[in-house]
Order: structure tokens, then C-alpha cells, then sequence
């Protein structure tokens, strides 16, 4: 196990505690830690990390095995791996990508030298946090313990954090907006100010001026950047972070022409759509669960776009994909499962060829958990947002394979969206176009990235793709429908 990390280092490492005691209360903590692990939802994280976590604990418990009965523990990892995990439990930290892992230097930071670190730097978490890409440091050593400079047996905080923020500005795939440094036992005053000086580092929570948010009980995040993580107690692993501070730091992102001229015009391209807002649910029922959904989502820019401030505005957009807006349409989420169930296999196999197996599952998967309801909590207070490629390719699916009813949701839904350009973020344009990431799909999911609003699909292949190349990328997924032409 590498036990030179930011990150590695119990509180009372030079304890006095007899061996075997320490060994023991280690281990039941590994265990305890390891179910906690296996319980993170894989809907915020990869199996990838998962496994990496697991292997971090279990190289713990090895560790831990070979310590002589007569010797002291001179160090255990696991508070270090305790609050990783803690981190990853939070509500707010979705997308993680990477955990416990080293980011390239790709050597396009000026000034920056890839022979000095050619591994790259460590980083804790690779995550998206409230919608900006973030990078978590994480430390529980005993403040007494971390030096800024280094000796000959450790390289310091100020050089492994000036790796960190050399990586971070190399990468466009994996930028962060921030890197937050989060010292779970706290930090002496010198390395606060040496954090300050040297990098910028303000401390989150702290420092006025900042309008707070509450998401849960003690966690408080503002709009692009996480502003407190201390001040709670675990109740899973029984530790208390009283103690603990936390600091971030700002990585300047390129803003272009471009991008400011879009948020200074989504009033106009709100304003052009807002005509058609009233016309979608006339004459339809009350009852109509379709129409309830697209009902749940934001019809005006009024609630949040200020022409001074566009602070919330990245607080309300989802962008759809095409899977998103043909499962919505679909006749198998709107009450055709059992005109499907009763249909003779002939019929189906006239209608769907050799796609029929595809389609009954999907009417398995309606009757066991029905789309409209989980997407109407998703898309609830949401103004949603698609680009121009999924506005042409949905209305050609629809024309070619959809039913007088499918069509008539289709037109609907499309006049409660936004239609944007295609416009996708520089991090999601620099990754390569290969089979599994293709050039369309960088478009969709980048123009949803560019706007910081989460992706609502049913590509799952695509995301996976994303994920192994270590971005974090914001999205919520759901279960596919096709269209049957209800």
C-alpha cells in the first residue's frame, strides 16, 4: 500500500497504545468500512472505484495482519480511508470517477516540468460537487505531522499540492474548478498561511461574504465551489470531524467569447419559447400522467434568470438526450403495456422483427418500476434544455417510427424545451472520438456539460466510456424505451 500520500497518517500515529489493541480496533474498523463501501450507490460512482477502495482496505488489513504482537503501530491508513469514504457519502458528490489514484501531467501548463512528477500527482477523488468538477485532497494525519516542506523520507504539502495544481491545469478532460483540501484532524497556522500565500487557498465556511445553502444537516455548498465539510459527526464510523478545516482552491477555467454570449442570451432564447408554453397542455386530461410530467418542469426564465446575476440558472437546467425524449413519448410509458402483452406473437413479430425480446423486457421493466414517475422527481422544478442535434434527430425518429399518439406527446414535449446550440464544452471536445465515444454523443453530452445541467439518458454505454477515462461527468440516468407506434 502506498503510505506516502497526501492523505496517509492516523491521528495518533506515535500512540502508545499496545499493539494488539490498536490491531483490533483497526481491523473492526476495516470490516465496518468495507460494508460502507460496498453500499455506495453505483449511480454516483464507478464499480472501478469501488474496487479501489476495497483493495485500499484490504492492503490495510494485510498490513495490520504482519505487525508483530510485541511491536507498537507505528501507522494505520484507515482513518485516511474513513473519511475518502465519508466524502463519497455525501448527497451533493455525484459523477466520481477517480478515487485514490494518480492524475497525469500532460506537460501544457507553462512552466510546468513532467520529468520532476512523470506519474502524475494523487489525487483523493475525482468527482462532480453540487455541478462543477472537483478534485478532493484529503488528509487525516495529526497537524503536528504534516510539513510543508518535506524531508528526505516525505516531499512535503507544499510540493505534492504544486504537483496537484500543475495537473490540474495540464488536463482539459479531467479540470477541475476547484481542488478542495480537506484536513480532517485540522491544520496548524502556519500551513493556513502558507496555503493562502502560496496558492490562493481560501477557507471554506470561514471566510464572509459567501451565501450558504444547505443540503444536508452540516454539509452547506454554494453554487460552483463547496463551501463547508466540517463541523459533523459520522455516525457510521463513530468519528467526529469537529475539528476539521477546509480549504479550496479556484483553478481558472478559459471562459471565451462564446460561452459568455450564450448565458447573456438565454433570456432571448427563453423569451422565444415562452409563446408555445401555454398551447401544450390545452385539451388534454387532467389525468394525463404525461402531461403531468411535463407539467412538473419550469415553463419561464422568471424564477431564475436575473439580468444581473445568473447564479441560479445553473442550479435548474437538465439537458435531455434522444433516449431521454423517445422514453418519455414512448406508448410503453404512457399505457400501452397491456396492448403489447395481449398482442399475438405474430403481430409483435410483424411490428418490432428481431426486436421483440427488446421491447418486452422494456414492458417488464414499465409494469415493475414506470418511467414517467421516476423522471417527474428528476425533472421537477427543471427547466430542460436540449441542443440542436437531439431536436433534429428525435423529430426524424418520431416521423419515421412513432404513432399518432407518440407524435402528439413528441410535439408537446418539444414545446416545453429549450432548444440550444450545439455547443460542447472544451474538457468533453478534448477527449478522443472512438467507437464507444462518438462524435454526436460529445455534442449532446458536451453542450449539456458546457451549461453545467446534468444529462438525462439512457446511454448508459456512453457514460461508462466517459467514466473510464477518468472525467466525471454530471448525468442521471434511467431505463430505455422505444418508441412502438401507439
Amino acid at each position: 500500500m502506498e503510505r506516502e500520500s497526501f492523505g496517509v497518517g492516523e491521528s495518533d500515529a506515535s500512540s502508545s497504545v499496545p499493539n494488539a489493541q490498536t490491531v483490533e480496533r483497526a481491523e473492526k474498523r476495516c470490516q465496518a468500512l468495507s460494508d460502507r463501501v460496498h453500499d455506495l450507490p453505483l449511480s454516483r460512482m464507478t464499480n472501478s472505484c469501488k474496487r479501489t477502495l476495497l483493495r485500499l482496505i484490504n492492503a490495510e488489513l494485510r498490513f495490520l495482519s504482519r505487525l508483530p504482537d510485541s511491536s507498537h503501530a507505528t501507522s494505520v491508513n484507515i482513518g485516511y480511508i474513513e473519511a475518502v469514504v465519508h466524502i463519497l457519502q455525501q448527497p451533493f458528490i455525484t459523477g466520481v470517477s477517480r478515487v485514490c489514484k494518480g492524475v497525469p501531467l500532460s506537460g501544457h501548463y507553462k512552466g510546468s516540468k513532467a520529468s520532476s512528477h512523470p506519474k502524475g500527482a494523487h489525487v483523493d477523488i475525482v468527482c462532480t460537487a453540487g455541478r462543477s468538477p472537483v478534485w478532493f485532497l484529503v488528509s487525516d494525519r495529526n497537524p503536528k505531522y504534516i510539513s510543508w516542506s518535506g524531508s528526505n523520507r516525505n516531499k512535503g504539502l507544499g510540493i505534492r499540492l504544486k504537483e496537484v495544481v500543475e495537473a490540474a491545469y495540464s488536463t482539459l478532460a479531467l479540470k477541475p474548478e476547484f481542488i478542495v483540501l480537506f484536513f480532517s484532524n485540522g491544520i496548524d497556522q502556519f500551513t493556513v498561511r502558507k496555503l493562502k500565500d502560496d496558492f490562493g487557498a481560501s477557507e471554506v465556511g470561514r471566510e464572509g461574504g459567501d451565501i450558504f445553502e444547505e443540503v444536508e444537516e452540516d454539509w452547506v455548498y454554494i453554487t460552483g465551489g463547496i463551501r463547508q465539510l466540517g463541523n459533523f459527526t459520522d455516525t457510521e464510523s463513530c468519528r467526529e470531524y469537529q475539528g476539521s478545516r477546509v480549504f479550496q482552491i479556484k483553478i481558472n477555467c478559459i471562459v471565451n467569447a462564446d460561452s459568455l454570449l450564450d448565458i447573456n442570451n438565454i433570456d432571448q432564447i427563453v423569451e422565444e419559447s415562452k409563446s408555445d408554453f401555454s398551447e401544450i397542455t390545452s385539451g388534454a386530461s387532467s389525468n394525463d400522467r404525461f402531461s403531468s410530467v411535463i407539467s412538473a418542469m419550469r415553463s419561464s426564465s422568471e424564477d431564475f434568470v436575473d439580468a444581473d446575476d445568473h447564479l441560479m440558472l445553473d442550479k435548474v437546467l437538465i439537458n435531455f438526450d434522444t433516449t431521454a425524449l423517445v422514453a418519455l413519448v414512448s406508448g410503453i410509458s404512457n399505457g400501452d403495456t397491456d396492448r403489447l402483452l395481449r398482442a399475438p406473437d405474430s403481430a409483435l413479430k410483424e411490428r418490432f422483427k428481431g426486436n421483440v425480446k427488446f421491447i418486452m423486457e422494456q414492458v417488464n421493466s414499465e409494469i415493475q418500476n414506470p418511467l414517467l414517475e421516476v423522471v417527474r422527481d428528476l425533472i421537477r422544478g427543471k427547466c430542460g434544455i436540449i441542443s440542436e442535434t437531439v431536436h433534429s434527430e428525435f423529430k426524424e425518429l418520431v416521423s419515421m417510427y412513432g404513432g399518432p399518439n407518440e407524435k402528439a406527446r413528441a410535439d408537446a414535449l418539444l414545446k416545453r424545451l429549450l432548444i440550444v446550440p450545439d455547443h460542447p464544452s472544451e474538457r468533453m471536445m478534448s477527449l478522443p472520438t472512438t467507437r464507444k465515444i462518438a462524435l454526436k454523443n460529445k455534442f449532446i453530452f458536451g453542450t449539456g456539460d458546457h451549461w453545467k445541467a446534468p444529462t438525462l439518458t439512457a446511454n448508459t454505454g456512453f457514460v461508462r466510456a466517459i467514466f473510464q477515462t477518468g472525467m466525471s461527468l454530471l448525468t442521471l440516468e434511467h431505463s430505455p424505451r422505444a418508441l412502438t407506434g401507439d
